[in-house]
């Protein structure tokens, strides 16, 4: 039994590695601000599912201040791990809101380090992008791929998160493994994710706006094989850089017709001119995943959009209320 501090617990992802940990035995120190990046009523509910769990702590703190900080792990007892899943994410916002993307991504990851190395935790998990590949990236895309050329400032964020964590392994010995996700989807999403933004908007009949022409592909990743992954990453692995991806790389038409059928609703689509901050494709090369950790992508994504259909029904009350940019 181990004890791993969760940054981001109440996050998409975050929520998803904790409750794993929790199955496994391990107890969770929970940390999240509970900002209104989103509808914060997506967190309450990831957040409401894990308080009830035995071995879960939960502060409410945001990492960007570091003087805060200090007393989540001065309070928690031996540390094993930290998992940093929490983020500024999203492309399009980043350009708009640069500022709080470096306090996130770069300042908060550096309090954590400094944290770590204070109190000998000996392992540092970083939440990193698919997204930092940029342009021209070779299909599917391997870690050795470029990544010096970020498009927005949410992927130079995380690039420069990754090189910091460089330097702590280096000059500290902290074993850092850098997960570098490719296009999560699942229930109880980020609203400014497409698939959930999608599955809201053809259930309820609202406009689906579709920038470009629906033809970029994305290798969607179902949240429960990306949260397994992290946490077969706790073990001791040096410093490496390791994408999660998904098996099946599908366009944005083909996404919305497996979501009609589910649904059973057509799409009313409404194309916008593609924007500028978003890729044109992503699809991960895993082998380093499957090399390394014994990882592969399981849940097949018609699998995974009916678990993300069924739990928007189940759900509609409140789900249908969220706010989707």
């Amino acid at each position: 039994m181990s004890t791993y501090l969760v940054t981001g617990a109440a996050g998409f992802i975050g929520a998803r590695v904790s409750e794993m940990l929790l199955q496994d035995g391990h107890h969770v120190v929970g940390v999240d601000d509970l900002n209104d990046a989103y509808d914060v009523r997506l967190k309450d509910w990831r957040l409401k599912r894990l308080m009830g769990q035995t071995g879960f702590r939960f502060f409410q703190q945001d990492i960007r201040d570091y003087d805060r900080l200090k007393p989540v792990f001065e309070q928690s007892g031996q540390i094993d791990g930290v998992i940093n899943m929490a983020a500024r994410a999203g492309v399009r916002y980043s350009v708009e809101n640069p500022f709080i993307y470096l306090e996130t991504n770069n300042n908060a990851v550096l309090n954590l380090l400094e944290q770590c190395k204070i109190h000998g935790v000996p392992k540092f998990i970083l939440a990193s992008t698919s997204s930092i590949y940029g342009l021209n990236a070779p299909m599917p895309t391997p870690e050795e791929a470029n990544s010096d050329h970020p498009l927005q400032p949410y992927s130079a964020s995380k690039k420069g998160a990754e090189a910091m964590c460089h330097a702590y392994h280096f000059l500290h010995g902290l074993d850092v493994t850098v997960f570098r996700f490719f296009t999560v989807y699942g229930p109880a999403g980020r609203p400014d994710m497409v698939m959930f933004r999608f599955c809201q908007w053809i259930n309820e009949g609202r406009p689906v706006h579709l920038n470009g022409d629906g033809e970029q592909t994305r290798g969607f990743t179902y949240v429960d094989d990306i949260a397994r992954g992290v946490t077969l990453g706790l073990k001791p692995l040096g410093y490496e850089i390791i994408n999660l991806g998904g098996h099946e790389v599908i366009s944005i038409n083909e996404m919305i017709r497996i979501l009609e059928e589910l649904i059973g609703k057509k799409a009313n689509l409404i194309h916008h001119e593609a924007h500028k901050a978003d890729m044109l494709s992503n699809w991960a090369d895993v082998s380093k995943a499957r090399r390394l950790l014994g990882w592969e992508p399981q849940v097949t994504l018609q699998e995974g959009m009916r678990r993300l259909v069924e739990w928007y029904a189940q759900e509609r009350e409140w789900a249908s209320q969220v706010l989707t940019p």
